[in-house]
Formats: C-alpha cells, sequence, structure tokens
C-alpha cells in the first residue's frame, strides 16, 4: 500500500505569506490547496476531502472562526489548525471551544509550523489504515486492531462484536488519542446533542469500552473531573 500522501487546505489572505506557507508545505510533502478567502475556502471543503485545516482568523466575506463551525458541521473529526496576529486570550479560547487542534500565533517559524502539523496528522493519522482493497477503515493501537467498517474489535486476548454507537465513541477517543475531551464535545461528536439524559447513556458505553480495553494495560479510558475524558495510549 502506497504511502498516504495527506491533502491540506490553507485558508490565508495574506498573498506573500499564504506563497511561503504553500511552498513550505509542498516541500515537506504534503498535498496543498490554497484558498485566500473564506467563501472561496468553504465551497472547496464542500466539494474536496482534506485531512487538516490551516485557517487564518481574519479572513473576507467568511472569517476563520465561522469557517471551523461550518467545517464542524460537515465533518466533526476533521483537524484544524488557526493562524492568527491576535494573541489575546478570549481568541485562543474560542478556538480551542471551537475545537480546533492548535492555535499558531504570527510571526512563527516556519520549522514550528511544519512539527505542529505533523504532531497533529500522527496523532490523529499515524496508527490508523486505509485497505484500499476492501475500503475498510482500521486502527492499530498497542496490541489492538479496531475494524471501524467491520465493527470488530480484535488482540491477544479479545475478539469482540461491536454496535455502531461504540465504534463512534472509540473512533472519536482515537481521533482525540492523549488529550482530554470535554463531555460536551463528546456527545456532540458522537450524539449530536448534549442533552443530561443522552449523558448518562453515554457513560453507559464508556464503561462498556473500559471493559473491552481492560486486556490493555497500555490503554485506558480516563475521567478528568468537572472536564470530560482523556484516552491514553502509552
Amino acid at each position: 500500500m502506497k504511502k498516504k500522501k495527506f491533502k491540506l487546505l490553507l485558508v490565508e489572505d495574506d498573498p506573500n505569506l499564504s506563497e511561503v506557507i504553500r511552498d513550505l508545505l509542498s516541500m515537506s510533502g504534503y498535498e496543498i490547496k490554497l484558498c485566500r478567502d473564506g467563501a472561496e475556502a468553504y465551497q472547496y471543503f464542500k466539494k474536496f476531502s482534506f485531512d487538516l485545516c490551516i485557517l487564518d482568523v481574519m479572513l473576507p466575506n467568511m472569517d476563520g472562526f465561522f469557517l471551523a463551525e461550518e467545517f464542524r458541521k460537515q465533518n466533526r473529526y476533521i483537524p484544524i489548525v488557526f493562524l492568527t496576529a491576535k494573541s489575546m486570550n478570549e481568541d485562543r479560547i474560542r478556538g480551542f471551544k471551537l475545537g480546533c487542534d492548535d492555535y499558531i500565533t504570527k510571526p512563527f517559524s516556519s520549522e514550528e509550523l511544519v512539527l505542529r502539523i505533523e504532531a497533529i496528522l500522527k496523532r490523529c493519522f499515524n496508527n490508523d489504515r486505509l485497505d484500499n482493497d476492501n475500503n475498510e477503515i482500521v486502527y492499530n493501537f498497542a496490541s489492538l486492531v479496531f475494524n471501524y467498517t467491520g465493527m470488530t474489535l480484535k488482540g491477544p486476548q479479545v475478539d469482540i462484536k461491536m454496535t455502531k454507537k461504540e465504534c463512534e465513541l472509540l473512533k472519536f477517543f482515537l481521533h482525540h488519542r492523549n488529550r482530554i475531551v470535554t463531555r460536551e464535545e463528546t456527545l456532540m461528536a458522537v450524539w449530536g446533542t448534549d442533552s443530561y439524559f443522552i449523558g448518562r447513556s453515554m457513560d453507559v458505553f464508556v464503561t462498556k469500552l473500559r471493559k473491552y480495553l481492560k486486556v490493555e494495560p497500555k490503554v485506558k479510558i480516563e475521567n478528568v473531573h468537572g472536564i470530560g475524558f482523556k484516552f491514553e495510549i502509552q
């Protein structure tokens, strides 16, 4: 199987900076689509598939925050990196509340940008595999193999047929491995609502996943008091 070439959507209205970033990321082995305003980027996102989005916050026609909200409606898992000249704490908080994976303040070094993008893609995709022959989405982590398409979890001491909702929850945790996710973020991503009663149902599913995963000591779902969860893979 060929090594995956990641497709990145870069949305930056500064003509000089956008060209510098595009050339830098292209030389780093990424396939880049450059848009210089939010409306254009939104149209491309609806038509094409991307592995990560880099969004300037201050954009003509549609700002980066609004654009991220629209992207999240179509793809709940797409990694998003904000680029901004602003360093105000409330902007950073807003960005992370929207579910961004990183927030980089201008000016930044080219090495820093590349390393941060590599870290996000490694976290989200490095242990994942797309079987092109069978169109199956398969995740390898620790000693376990999770076939999202086939709805199975297998390992040396486990062979389980999972439900659709269990698969969606495990996929969400894997895409956010080794970072804290809020209860609200998890509920909205998997159930589409953050109501109290659905939250109680989510706790049952988390308990089931813990039971499935207990055979692998390197994998844990930790409760983070007052916030949510942290899916840890050592």
